[in-house]
């Protein structure tokens, strides 16, 4: 026999000897004292976020890692694990001596390291308390630990923590991580090819990772495969029909948790900002380590459909916007940005939010961060104080060349409507005139006008000037869409609410929202509100959503600021509230003639016919102080039998200049007049005195007046 052989078998003869001895040599204290340190409690966890239907969504980590017990791993991964890296895992005692000798036999013909011969439970102890150095003495009390883990778990424990710390690649920390990450699903329900690909991942991740290495990947899948049916758990012709199974994962960037592919080159993965705004959220509640490594559940208010809904809305409008020839006339700055926010107006839930085009871009959040000039999407909250101070719709603003004292001097907004006509309430708000807006506020005061708003939700600081009127002070998107909420609500405005809950892993609730209702307006300002807003949506700035296809009964109202530098449209229905605005960051003009009908309508109508696509047509219903009267259309009181005389008058006179009679010598009233039906507070209007004086009687009821603003 040769030296060298000879020398190979008395290295294996001695370690095999060394190693009987081990099995029954007493521990001693150093690596009792480190094996009593060594848990197999749960490693850092990752945090994991769920939908409004209880669905996980989204996680923070700074380890992927979320342990399952093992009664939650598929058996076909339990089968591939112990296949090809410790068939004997239920009999040995942490050391696997025959294992031991045949990979001692191997290193010594290579003269260096090739096979380890480790167990899991080595393994585990490997991961918790030793590093991966190769040397004898680190390998010996590798052993030891392992005898001394064996002594103190079960091997369900040991195999449980174990499939639960052991890396997988690609940050994946454990095997449901890895499971949801490669294949989009629970490690319960791997299949034995899926169960094979992970479970050969973990002698090398890199070397074997699937999606940069996808041959070799296949080929040790492969091979994981044939260990199976070596070890009986899978039979011979299965074997072939997996083997020549492709080899499929997700992409990287999918969604983890509902295992949906939702990127392409055009479009990035679903709900980004929305979970920024959960990280900030429980970033300040909870601080980094328990949020990376506490294993929070987090339960959120997000409507998955909702949010792709609002990214397809978002991200079509923009490029159809970015394909006309006004657009592209514009020497622009930057590109155009875009926010949206959904919320359920009955308890303050954020459904969906946009915060721009890119989040991979800049994280900067246009929905909840940006403060812009809204323009005219101010508006109904001006006219919300008008009502709560005894308005009523059918209210006259008169004297709309009036200039208005400023700061600057008298002042006189521009305005593209009939300039000496006056305007009831709802036809202003209907044609969005800037000229009645300002007269209004200047009626009900910049103070109450700026209270109404903060008590609809608006926090940001609002300018105490004439211009209020017309939307010049800065607000967000979240806090607009919220005070609209309140008009859907009867009056009632719920903050937003982003998360429901928080959890810790064993289920304790560690925080919870409650969700709180505060008095606006009262209802029947809300009602008559939403009445006017309905009609901006029929047949006033909003219309475009009626031509575009969206039917239910819904109201809103558009913005648009100056020189079309910020276009908003605020709506909803009785059940769902939805803003949205287009701009750049740097402000500068979209493009010409960039009305808020042009440019944001169009974007809120494809979402809303996506979100409601299953709703019933539900009406806004009056509340019990709310009559429907007739009212002059002259004074905005109710009318008499004088104002229908008048209205008579008027038809006569028209008739009689259609049949050639000279209109000089036709006997004319101050003004044309009418009646028309109204919605008013019960009692709030009183008989018109324009036409009739105290004897005529009102066709109505009433104890108080309304006058004309002038």
């Amino acid at each position: 026999m040769n030296s060298p052989r000879r020398s190979r078998l008395l290295c294996i003869g001695g370690l095999t000897v060394g190693l009987a001895a081990l099995a029954t040599y007493p521990i001693n204290a150093a690596v009792a004292a480190l094996a009593d340190g060594i848990r197999l409690d749960p490693a850092a966890q990752a945090t994991i976020v769920f939908d409004l239907h209880n669905r996980p969504v989204f996680t923070f980590f700074r380890e992927d890692r979320t342990d399952v017990p093992l009664a939650r791993v598929s058996p076909h991964m339990v089968a591939a694990v112990l296949a090809i890296e410790d068939r004997r895992f239920y009999d040995h005692h942490g050391v696997d001596f025959v294992r031991v000798i045949g990979a001692a036999w191997v290193d010594l013909r290579a003269r260096r390291f090739v096979e380890g011969g480790s167990t899991i439970t080595q393994q585990l102890v490997r991961l918790d308390a030793l590093s991966r150095q190769r040397t004898v003495s680190r390998k010996m009390r590798e052993m030891l630990l392992a005898t001394a883990i064996e002594r103190r778990f079960g091997k369900s424990a040991i195999l449980e923590a174990y499939l639960n710390r052991v890396y997988f690649g690609d940050g994946y920390y454990g095997v449901e991580s890895a499971a949801r990450g490669y294949f989009g699903k629970s490690a319960a329900d791997l299949t034995p090819v899926e169960a094979a690909t992970l479970a050969g991942l973990i002698k090398s991740p890199s070397a074997y990772a699937p999606r940069e290495a996808p041959d070799r990947a296949l080929a040790r899948r492969n091979r994981v495969l044939r260990a199976m049916r070596d070890t009986g758990t899978l039979k011979a012709e299965d074997v072939r029909d997996l083997a020549n199974t492709p080899l499929t994962v997700q992409r990287r960037d999918h969604d983890e948790l509902t295992g949906e592919d939702d990127t392409s080159s055009e479009n990035a993965f679903c709900g980004l900002y929305f979970k920024e705004e959960i990280r900030r959220l429980l970033l300040k509640r909870f601080g980094a380590k328990q949020l990376y490594q506490g294993g929070l559940r987090v339960y959120t208010t997000l409507d998955p459909d909702l949010q792709r809904a609002a990214e397809d809305a978002v991200d079509d409008r923009i490029k159809a916007l970015a394909a006309t020839k006004a657009f592209q006339r514009r020497d622009h700055q930057g590109t155009l940005e875009a926010g949206f926010i959904s919320i359920d107006p009955m308890n303050g839930y954020v459904l969906a939010m946009v915060g721009g085009r890119d989040f991979h871009e800049t994280r900067f959040n246009r929905a909840t961060q940006a403060r812009r000039q809204p323009g005219s999407a101010f508006k109904p909250l001006l006219f919300a104080a008008a009502l709560e101070r005894g308005y009523s719709p059918g209210t006259v603003v008169d004297n709309l060349t009036n200039q208005i004292a400023a700061r600057g001097g008298p002042w006189l907004p521009a305005d593209g409507h009939n300039q000496d006509a006056g305007y009831t309430l709802r036809r202003a708000l209907i044609v969005s005139s800037n000229r009645a807006a300002a007269q209004l506020m200047q009626a009900v005061g910049v103070d109450s006008t700026i209270d109404s708003a903060k008590r609809l939700g608006i926090t940001s600081a609002l300018p105490a000037v004439p211009s209020l009127a017309l939307g010049t002070g800065e607000v967000t998107l979240l806090e607009l869409t919220s005070a609209y909420s309140a008009f859907a609500n009867q009056g009632m405005r719920a903050d937003p609410v982003f998360i429901r809950r928080v959890e810790d892993g064993s289920g304790t609730v560690l925080w919870q929202t409650r969700v709180t209702t505060t008095r606006a307006v009262s209802p029947e300002t809300a009602f008559l509100m939403s009445s006017m807003l309905t009609d901006v949506v029929q047949r006033g700035t909003a219309s475009k959503a009626r031509s575009l296809g969206f039917t239910l009964p819904a109201a809103g109202k558009t913005g648009t600021t100056d020189d079309f530098q910020d276009a908003w449209f605020i709506g909803y229905t009785p059940h769902l509230a939805a803003g949205v605005w287009f701009g750049f960051d740097a402000p500068s003009r979209i493009m010409n003639e960039g009305f808020a009908a042009t440019v944001a309508v169009p974007a809120w109508t494809a979402f809303m016919k996506r979100a409601t696509a299953n709703d019933k047509p539900d009406t806004f219903q009056p509340s019990p102080g709310i009559s429907r009267v007739t009212l002059c259309r002259l004074s905005g009181q109710l009318a008499t039998d004088a104002c229908r005389a008048a209205a008579d008058h008027t038809a006569e006179l028209l008739a009689a200049i259609e049949s050639g009679i000279d209109p000089i010598n036709a006997p004319r009233p101050e003004r044309d007049s009418g009646v028309y039906e109204e919605y008013i507070v019960t009692g709030s209007v009183g008989p018109c005195e324009l036409h009739s004086g105290a004897a005529a009687a009102p066709i109505g009821v009433s104890d108080r007046s309304t006058q004309t603003i002038r």
